[in-house]
C-alpha cells in the first residue's frame, strides 16, 4: 500500500527533471548559435586568428605525437590575384555570385545523381564551407549541417561577397598545416599570393577538395578543368 505513493511522487519529479533538462538544452544552443552569430559579425571587421580546422589539426597533431608547424598569414582580398580568386570560385562554387548562400541547383543535381545511384557529387557552397571552417571543422553530422543551414544566411547577410571570398581564401585548408591563399603560395610556389599566375591558380584550386593528399603538380588533367571553368564563367 505504502508503495503506489512514492511512484506517484517520482513520476512529477522525473518529469520535471526532463523539462529542466530540455530547457537548459535549448536555452544552451540559442546561446551557442548567438554567440557563432556575434563571431560572423566581428569577423566584418576583425580577421579571425584561427578556425575550428586550425583547432582540429593541432589537436590531432598533439594526440598523435606528430610535428605540427602551423602557417597562416591573413592578407587582404587586394593582395590576393585576381587569377586564384577567379581559379577558387570556378572550382569550389561557378554560381557564388549568383546564390544566397545555398546553391540550390547544384543541390538538385547532387539529389538526383544520389537517387540515380551515380557518384556522390559535393553541392556546398564558399559560404558553407567558410561556416564549416570557422565553426565545426572538418566532421560530418546531422547537428552540424542543422547550424550551417541557420549560420550560412547569417554569414551572407553580415559579411557580403567579397568579405566571404577574403575570409575563405585565407583560413582554407590547403595542404597539412598550410592555411590561405598567401601561405599556399609562398610554400608551393615561392612567391606571393598576389603574384600568381593563371596555371599556377589553377593547380592550386584542385588541392582544394583533398588538400591533405592532393599535390598541384599532380593535378594537371583537374586545373586543366578549372582553367576551362574559370572560362565559361568569367570573371
Amino acid at each position: 500500500m505504502n508503495d503506489k505513493p512514492n511512484a506517484h511522487r517520482k513520476t512529477p519529479l522525473r518529469k520535471n527533471f526532463l523539462r529542466s533538462f530540455v530547457r537548459w538544452l535549448v536555452i544552451g544552443v540559442v546561446l551557442v548559435w548567438l554567440l557563432a552569430a556575434l563571431i560572423l559579425l566581428a569577423a566584418r571587421w576583425i580577421d579571425p586568428p584561427s578556425t575550428a580546422v586550425h583547432i582540429q589539426r593541432r589537436l590531432q597533431a598533439w594526440i598523435h605525437h606528430t610535428p605540427y608547424h602551423e602557417r597562416y598569414q591573413f592578407v587582404p582580398l587586394s593582395q590576393i590575384s585576381p587569377d586564384l580568386q577567379h581559379a577558387v570560385v570556378a572550382a569550389e562554387d561557378a554560381r557564388f555570385y549568383q546564390h544566397h548562400g545555398f546553391d540550390w541547383h547544384e543541390i538538385q543535381i547532387a539529389a538526383e545523381d544520389d537517387l540515380e545511384g551515380g557518384r556522390s557529387r559535393g553541392a556546398s557552397t564558399i559560404t558553407q564551407q567558410l561556416v564549416k571552417n570557422l565553426f565545426f571543422g572538418t566532421g560530418r553530422s546531422v547537428l552540424r549541417k542543422g547550424a550551417e543551414f541557420t549560420l550560412v544566411p547569417v554569414a551572407e547577410f553580415v559579411l557580403g561577397k567579397q568579405r566571404i571570398l577574403e575570409i575563405y581564401l585565407n583560413v582554407v585548408e590547403w595542404g597539412p598545416s598550410i592555411y590561405g591563399a598567401e601561405s599556399a603560395c609562398r610554400y608551393y610556389d615561392g612567391i606571393a599570393a598576389r603574384n600568381i599566375g593563371r596555371e599556377q591558380a589553377a593547380r592550386l584550386a584542385a588541392i582544394l577538395p583533398a588538400p591533405l593528399k592532393r599535390r598541384p603538380e599532380r593535378m594537371n588533367n583537374y586545373s586543366a578543368l578549372i582553367l576551362e571553368r574559370m572560362h565559361q564563367i568569367g570573371w
